[in-house]
């Protein structure tokens, strides 16, 4: 296995993280704007977009452990340890992957987090709603069993 191998490989999977980042903001879109009929849609293609990482990891696990027993390392090293024991154009483009890498992650856990709350929020409202239009809506006592939820307070922060 070679470094070009590897190489090519961290592309493809940095490529596909970009994707995952434009299809949960496509995701975020559809919860903003309400449209939930589309939701199952686009959290497929996020699946989708998922599974395909997934697979390609695989593919990048073994040629790390390749790279990683060619060049005398412990298998499963990380990209530092591989930069630190390559030398140059290699050292210097493995810590390009792994600065883009903690980049997007860091992007996609937020935009994640985010639709979280969205889902969340669209939940509430809807269970809100059931409530004013029914009177009760049924949700899960202490032991599991179905109950109705009446009507309680709720102590409004106007600060907020």
């Amino acid at each position: 296995m070679s470094l070009a191998d590897l190489s090519s490989t961290l592309w493809r999977i940095r490529e596909m993280m970009d994707l995952l980042l434009f299809k949960l903001e496509e995701e975020q879109l559809v919860l903003a704007a309400g449209k939930t009929r589309w939701l199952p849609h686009a959290t497929r293609e996020v699946e989708m977009v998922l599974e395909q990482i997934r697979r390609t990891e695989i593919l990048r696990a073994a040629q790390v452990d390749a790279v990683a027993a060619e060049l005398g390392l412990p298998p499963a090293p990380s990209l530092q340890v591989l930069a630190a024991a390559t030398g140059a154009p290699w050292s210097d483009l493995f810590q390009q992957h792994r600065a883009a890498f903690l980049t997007i992650t860091a992007e996609i856990t937020a935009m994640a987090e985010l639709n979280r709350e969205l889902l969340t929020a669209g939940a509430r409202a809807v269970h809100e709603a059931l409530m004013d239009a029914t009177g009760s809506v049924t949700t899960y006592g202490r032991t599991g069993e179905t109950v109705a939820a009446g009507r309680s307070s709720r102590l409004v922060n106007e600060a907020m």
